[in-house]
């Protein structure tokens, strides 16, 4: 698998959202978005998902052009802002529900990834009266339970706890050792290098700094 942006440009009412992006992406590793709130990570994400479609330039997986040859990505599982889970179902009903349109993902799965994140799926608890944490573990467990060639995760570890944080890491890297690739966007840059291989500086809709995490660790 691989995902290729090049020259990507996106303008709404003359505002410069994402100017001259050019990346490659191959499966196998986790690449990470570093930026500050509003520096253009969720556009980006949005861009690769197909989300929004470019002014100029585009962005192709497995040579496939996303807006011409196709509308998403095959194969993807994504946490971009707030997920669409329904507020009077549970967790686990929640998850059985998206898990029902595949048929990729068994129940046992699906039990067994919540209780991982300290999520009980036997409760009953409406999805509305989570918390923020529980949410957020609901939705990292929506994008990855049925290990998709390509994951986009937004911010994943807000509101989550350090013990949390540290099993949804395991969680990412047992999936990309399965030849995935792996998208993180985290304006926590310490949290990012810990996960990443190679981590996008972005600023002002731009990519500043390409760092090469992995080639950095092996020095």
């Amino acid at each position: 698998m691989k995902i290729e942006v090049h020259e990507y440009e996106k303008v709404i009412s003359s505002n410069k959202l994402l100017s001259n992006i050019n990346m490659s992406l191959s499966s196998g590793n986790i690449y990470g978005f570093q930026g500050k709130n509003g520096s253009g990570k969720t556009m980006l994400m949005r861009a690769i998902s197909g989300l929004i479609l470019p002014t100029s330039g585009y962005v192709e997986v497995d040579g496939k052009r996303i807006g011409k040859d196709i509308d998403f990505p095959q194969d993807i599982g994504v946490l971009i802002e707030n997920p669409g889970f329904i507020g009077s179902y549970s967790g686990f009903k929640n998850l059985k529900l998206l898990a029902s349109l595949k048929n990729k993902v068994k129940d046992e799965q699906i039990c067994k990834l919540m209780k991982q994140l300290a999520l009980d799926p036997n409760d009953e608890k409406k999805y509305r009266k989570y918390s923020l944490g529980m949410k957020q573990k609901l939705g990292i467990i929506a994008a990855i339970m049925e290990e998709p060639e390509i994951i986009i995760l937004d911010e994943p570890f807000n509101a989550l706890d350090e013990k949390s944080c540290e099993i949804v890491n395991e969680m990412l890297f047992k999936i990309k050792a399965n030849n995935k690739i792996i998208i993180i966007a985290c304006h926590d840059k310490e949290e990012l290098f810990k996960i990443a291989d190679v981590v996008y500086v972005i600023e002002n809709g731009e990519v500043k700094k390409t760092i090469d995490v992995k080639a950095e660790k092996n020095n």
